[in-house]
């Protein structure tokens, strides 16, 4: 029914008032909100232009005055600027969960990661691993550190790991600067050279969602709330499965 609407909206509007949507969102929610911002340009003639960055550095974008239409990041940074008035009140809508997953280089060897145990060894034996750096406030690197940290595995670990600020961190097993990468599935699925093997063991599995909210500073604010509701459409939940993460249930917005 949204994406009905979607429709219906671009029938109402001329090629001449198309325009630039501006949008923030994640590196785990990239490859989604690009899927999905082709849907809504040709329904409606509007431009998505996206900035992507972790979810601490895109909040810290909002924070210091960067101007958006729609942002999209965890929930909990979402209220934090729905507080602060950087967000509208009753807009936030979860688009998208994903968990973190483990890649190699294809044609590597594929190490077993079913049980904890496993995992370990893996990462053991991994000459050099990868995973974003938590200094930059990506969600699964502060994970994975403070897990890391927890097992008394950090120590052993620091030699060898290979961190990236943002974007795809699986490249730098593709450009063979990294063997085994830690990163959310959507993460490591769209990079070419390298294979996921299986999500992390259930017992330590981190699912994040991904938010999205109505930018006080909208230019646009009806186009804006098109766009969200487009996100949370059918042919969206298309986009987001295939990109390895799940379309969550709908409920009032917050």
């Amino acid at each position: 029914m949204r994406y009905v609407l979607t429709i219906l909206l671009s029938l109402l509007m001329s090629p001449a008032s198309a325009g630039e949507l501006r949008m923030l969102g994640t590196g785990a929610s990239r490859a989604i909100i690009e899927g999905m911002a082709r849907q809504f340009e040709a329904a409606t003639g509007h431009r998505i232009a996206l900035v992507t960055d972790t979810a601490g550095g895109g909040t810290r974008r909002v924070l210091s005055g960067e101007a958006y239409d729609v942002i999209m990041i965890v929930p909990s940074a979402i209220d934090d600027l729905i507080a602060r008035g950087h967000v509208v009140a009753g807009t936030r809508r979860d688009i998208a969960s994903v968990g973190v997953g483990v890649g190699v280089r294809e044609g590597e060897t594929r190490p077993d990661i079913s049980t904890v145990a496993a995992f370990i060894a893996a990462l053991r034996a991994a000459p050099r691993i990868a995973y974003v750096d938590p200094a930059a406030g990506g969600t699964s690197g502060i994970y994975f550190r403070n897990w890391l940290e927890r097992n008394g595995l950090a120590a052993e670990m620091a030699p060898k790991t290979r961190l990236q600020a943002g974007g795809y961190v699986a490249e730098l097993v593709a450009k063979r600067e990294a063997d085994l990468v830690v990163h959310q599935i959507s993460e490591i699925l769209p990079v070419k050279g390298v294979v996921m093997i299986g999500p992390l063991p259930a017992e330590i599995q981190l699912t994040t969602t991904y938010s999205a909210g109505l930018s006080a500073s909208a230019r646009d604010p009806a186009l804006a709330r098109a766009f969200i509701d487009h996100m949370t459409s059918a042919a969206a939940g298309e986009i987001i499965r295939a990109a390895g993460m799940e379309q969550p249930r709908q409920a009032a917005p917050k």
